[in-house]
């Protein structure tokens, strides 16, 4: 009985080691390296790269009077992602893919710093993204809530929470 009970768990360890990746969660985890790349062309102040992560055709701050297209809102985002108006990070905490396959949304905390008075404030973006026909995930809809004030305590966590590894691997 032991040995049975033994060798069925042997197998089962085989079993799900031999599982083939779940193609769902490999879209997700790439949509979450890519938002962790896009944070990360803004940490660098890399313009370049900041719009390379753009669909052509992108909609930011969709519950307002949205900014339309690549050009436009690199343009916009120019003192965020060259550090001189907000020095702003953020991460994604969940990412989930769209039915289609080629969709997925994207959301998480956003930390903003004014560089001149060190004062932080938290927020958080929700970010919709869309996997071009180059297999190439890019943000094609983006919004967040307005930033609340934030203490060096909320500060310390938004820090803490950052995973750099997709949570479904």
């Amino acid at each position: 009985m032991v040995q049975s009970s033994l060798l069925s768990l042997a197998l089962l360890a085989v079993s799900v080691q031999a599982a083939p990746p779940d193609p769902r969660q490999q879209a997700e985890c790439a949509v979450w390296q890519r938002e962790l790349s896009f944070a990360q062309s803004v940490a660098d102040h890399d313009a370049r790269a900041f719009a390379e992560h753009l669909h052509a055709d992108a909609a930011f701050g969709v519950s307002r009077k949205a900014t339309v297209g690549r050009d436009a809102i690199t343009a916009e985002w120019a003192g965020l992602i060259d550090g001189t108006a907000l020095k702003l990070r953020w991460y994604p905490a969940v990412v989930t893919l769209g039915g289609d396959g080629r969709t997925a949304y994207s959301s998480g905390p956003a930390l903003y710093e004014d560089p001149k008075t060190g004062e932080a404030r938290l927020g958080r973006f929700g970010s919709v993204w869309q996997r071009g026909d180059d297999g190439v995930w890019r943000v094609l809809f983006d919004d967040g809530i307005p930033p609340q004030k934030a203490d060096a305590a909320a500060v310390q966590r938004f820090h803490e929470g950052r995973r750099p590894q997709c949570p479904t691997t």
